[in-house]
Formats: structure tokens, sequence, C-alpha cells
């Protein structure tokens, strides 16, 4: 079975990295990456350094150091429990909301150190989108539920609204379906179409990184094609990180692809070489259907 499709769009990063420096194709003192540097011709939008997370005393994740570099689609596969669900989560502090946990580490997202004590949260989360593994539409109108995000940061003219709910959902690919219905509720369109809803929602805010947790996984497969088919069109304007499953999935949408297990981030690096050639045993296994 071949899992690799596609353009390989970016370097070749092997390995699971205990710094930065080792994922970079610059000698060390020359990637000043952290700050959102140039490394050649390409940024890196998120990058995160020696990080480690805990639920109270419980450690989740374990020395995790990556890279990713502006537009184009990184994914992270392992098996259930592995950290993934929460490392994405660390990437806009939504693991905030839950009571007694910390990070040691360094996270930036777009140049800016995100857990700096003076990060305006709010401001982050606007920055970075967050689309669930199930499709949450607000019990609102479909146009409410677009033009929420821009009102809440205190927009009120209707004409940039109307604009606004337009391009989201162009963006999201459910213009032409729901155009003549954007005062029915949400509630009422398909699995499929909420999922594209959320993401419009997301887009509407005009972030710069889209966090995406098993987008596919509550949705039917027509419908799990449309929304890999605008993962690949978004990530023309946005850098989109997704956690999934299913390691076709990766492989179809994905430039680069990290594998974690039991909270370590194993290997990291370019998708058709993971999938193809991997560096750690571990991660062969887990490809391979040995485990997971």
């Amino acid at each position: 079975m071949v899992l690799f499709k596609g353009t390989e769009k970016m370097m070749l990063i092997n390995n699971a990295p205990n710094s930065l420096d080792a994922i970079t194709d610059k000698e060390p003192a020359k990637a000043e990456h952290n700050d959102h540097s140039p490394v050649g011709d390409q940024f890196y939008d998120v990058t995160v350094d020696h990080l480690n997370f805990y639920y109270n005393n419980v450690q989740a994740l374990f020395d995790v150091s990556l890279a990713v570099k502006e537009k184009g689609v990184a994914a992270l596969i392992g098996p259930s429990g592995c950290g993934k669900s929460t490392f994405l989560r660390v990437l806009n502090r939504m693991n905030d909301l839950v009571p007694g946990t910390r990070l040691e580490g360094k996270v930036t997202v777009h140049g800016e150190n995100i857990y700096d004590p003076d990060t305006d949260v709010v401001e982050l989360r606007k920055k970075v989108g967050m689309v669930f593994q199930q499709p949450n539409p607000f019990p609102k109108s479909i146009y409410d539920n677009i033009a929420y995000g821009p009102r809440i940061h205190g927009l009120k003219n209707r004409e940039q609204l109307d604009q606004i709910v337009e391009e989201s959902l162009k963006g999201g690919a459910l213009w032409e379906e729901v155009k003549d219905r954007l005062r029915e509720p949400a509630l009422a369109l398909s699995g499929g179409q909420q999922q594209r809803l959320c993401i419009a929602r997301a887009l509407a805010v005009q972030p710069k990184v889209l966090l995406m947790d098993e987008p596919t996984s509550a949705i039917d497969p027509i419908a799990t094609q449309r929304i890999e088919d605008l993962i690949r069109d978004l990530c023309q304007n946005y850098t989109i990180i997704i956690v999934t499953h299913n390691m076709q999935q990766a492989a179809r949408i994905s430039d680069f692809t990290g594998f974690f297990l039991q909270g370590e981030m194993v290997e990291w690096g370019k998708t058709s070489q993971l999938f193809t050639k991997p560096a750690d045993q571990r991660t062969e296994d887990y490809i391979t259907g040995r485990f997971g």
C-alpha cells in the first residue's frame, strides 16, 4: 500500500530533536528562528523548544522541540493517549482552562512567545484558530456563527460583517451551498457542512495558524474528502497543524509529520520521508501496524 502521494514542499528534518538547533539546515549560531527570523527564504510560524507539560504531577509531554514553517500542513500522528491533542492545545493555550497544568520550555507563534506573562490570550486565540473533532456550531443562524468572532472583537458595521461572512464561507467551501440560507439554523446543516462552517468561523477572525484536532473523525467519507480538499486549498494562505489517527490522511494532505508516543515526539520530518524511510524503528513499527 502506498501511503504518500504529492509534492515535496519543505526541507527534510529527521529524528526527534533535543533542541531547535538540531532541526534546521543552518549552523546553530545562525538559526535564530525562535524569533521568527528567516531561515533560507522561509519563516518558522510555530516553534517549540524543550517543551515539558504537566497535569498536576503527571508529565504528559517530554522535551518536545519542533519548528513549523509558514503555510503548508503539519500532521501529528500516534496512538490514543500519546499527547497529540495535549500538544495541539499548548499552541493556543487551551490547556490554561484545565486546573493544575504547567509548562516548561518556550513556544512561539509568529515570532511571539505565547507564554510570556504579557501575552493577551484573547488575541492569541484570534491568531491561532481551532477546529475540534466534533463539529460545534453555535445554536445560532449560519450568518451569526460566522459573524460571532468579528463582533466580539468589536466590529459592528453591517456591510463589513456581510463581506466577512461571505468571504469566510467561501474560504470554508460552503458559500454556494448556504448563500440563500444564511438566516437558517446552523444546526440544520449536515455533519460535513457543520464542520466546514466551523472552519469558516475560525477564518472569520483572520488567523495566521489553524489547529485541527481530528476534524474528519466524526463525518462520513465523502465529507472527509471535501475537508481534505479544503485543507489543501487553505494551506496556501495559512499554517495548518492537524492531529489525525488516520495515517493515510496524514500522508495525503501533510507536508511534515510528527510521530508521538507516550508523550515523546519520536520523529519529526518530511511526510514522504517519514512514511517511506522512517529514521526510528518505533515509527516504522507504528506506521506498518505492529502496534497502535
